[in-house]
């Protein structure tokens, strides 16, 4: 029955409740945006109204070098700053527990907690922050490791809830705990997966937009949802390294691994690549650190002589969405799913605002936003027209864009590890 437990339904007076939340929004040591942290609030609030005792922790940053094995703490990565907001923003106070690494495999001892622990079943404070999940041995590993820190964690709890859609991985604080705790899902992680069925029973022609740096992190989603999508856009690196693989091109950047990714990508597809969208007109730069009025070119691809050697492709140029067979695509669409930041924004958004604003002007359809770089460039570049898009019922913007891609790859939100964790813990 792939039904989740929810938190509605849990007995949460006077329990120590452990909150799996994705907070991932610090960058050197300051909050980027807020969206994902404010998401969170509801869940948080029901576990004060119900009489629990929130421990929350988040992920931030990536401190694990998978090359040598060593985890880096630093304040960059710290949650200091997520703390305060929700202080600030709630009239709360909150600890983060004096937990030290004694090596650099990360935080070992964790028994130091009970101190927080203490603080807040005596009223002392309203919540306990736990440190950077990914600063604990064990967080990421793939062995007996991530049980021994998740039943170690487990001990100071009750019970334990995902309201991390985002952190679809399967870790220690977002799958192992499970095992050891009775275990819901929180108001987002509900509230996004009810979402997600708008991609899986969309209302169509459903048109799906994903971008990304690299072909060989997107084959997997891209598979199935070229499936599942009437029409399918591409952008970023993995568009240019399709153009490379179509039109024989050299595109600077775009290596020869991720030409035959596109090119396995195409013929696996078989008939349904015939649904990619092509946006022909594209901007050439001459690198990537600079733009000046003569370092930039616009060209049609279709124009270009096979066996050129291009500069960097960094956007697609807002003529493609000026033309008329791909504003008639936007036009009878009845769903967006996107997933796509057009071009290397830091020197041209131009694209994306493009078809931020292509997207906006189609009244009639579900537009479906996922991932970080996403939303924060839509609400950095057309701020007016993202505002507006926030009180809009057609217009639904997701927390994670990863765990989409990965719920597309595994056919349903339920296939995600984390959630497929909580309904076998149920049954």
């Amino acid at each position: 029955m792939n039904k989740m437990p929810g938190m509605l339904d849990a007995d949460l007076r006077g329990k120590v409740c452990l909150v799996r939340m994705d907070h991932n929004v610090v960058k050197k040591g300051k909050i980027k945006d807020t969206m994902r942290i404010d998401a969170t609030i509801p869940t948080l609030l029901h576990i004060f109204k119900q009489g629990g005792l929130p421990i929350l922790m988040s992920h931030v940053g990536r401190p694990y070098d998978k090359t040598t094995g060593d985890i880096t703490i630093s304040e960059a990565d710290a949650v200091e700053a997520i703390v305060k907001y929700l202080e600030n923003k709630l009239q709360l106070t909150g600890i983060v527990p004096a937990l030290t690494a004694t090596s650099k495999e990360g935080i070992s001892d964790i028994h130091p907690l009970q101190d927080s622990i203490d603080k807040l079943k005596a009223g002392k404070v309203d919540f306990v922050y736990l440190p950077n999940t990914r600063w604990f041995k064990g967080e990421e590993a793939k062995d007996e490791k991530a049980d021994i820190f998740a039943k170690a964690l487990a001990s100071y709890a009750d019970v334990y809830i995902n309201d991390a859609f985002g952190s679809w991985q399967a870790h220690a604080s977002t799958y192992a705990i499970v095992k050891y705790l009775p275990s819901y899902a929180g108001l987002l992680m509900q509230k996004e997966v009810d979402s997600l069925q708008a991609v899986f029973s969309p209302k169509r022609p459903l048109v799906g937009i994903v971008a990304g740096a690299k072909f060989d992190t997107k084959i997997g989603p891209l598979s199935s949802l070229i499936k599942i999508a009437d029409h399918l856009i591409l952008g970023g690196v993995i568009y240019n390294a399709y153009l490379c693989y179509k039109y024989g091109v050299q595109i600077e950047g775009v290596s020869a691994e991720d030409i035959a990714q596109a090119e396995k990508f195409i013929k696996d597809s078989g008939e349904h690549a015939a649904k990619i969208v092509e946006l022909p007109f594209i901007i050439e730069n001459k690198g990537i650190e600079y733009r000046d009025a003569n370092s930039w070119k616009v060209q049609n691809i279709k124009d270009i002589p096979k066996g050129t050697k291009l500069g960097f492709v960094l956007d697609i140029a807002p003529q493609s969405f000026e033309l008329e067979e791909i504003s008639e695509i936007f036009t009878e669409a009845g769903s967006f799913f996107v997933n796509a930041v057009m071009g290397y924004t830091t020197l041209f958004p131009e694209g994306s605002m493009a078809m931020y604003r292509l997207i906006d002007n189609c009244d009639k359809a579900v537009k479906l936003f996922g991932g970080g770089d996403t939303i924060q460039d839509f609400k950095e570049y057309l701020p007016g027209v993202f505002a507006r898009a926030q009180i809009d019922p057609k217009y639904y913007f997701f927390t994670g864009g990863g765990a989409i891609l990965d719920a597309i790859q595994q056919g349903s939100a339920f296939g995600m590890k984390p959630i497929k964790a909580l309904i076998e813990k149920q049954n």
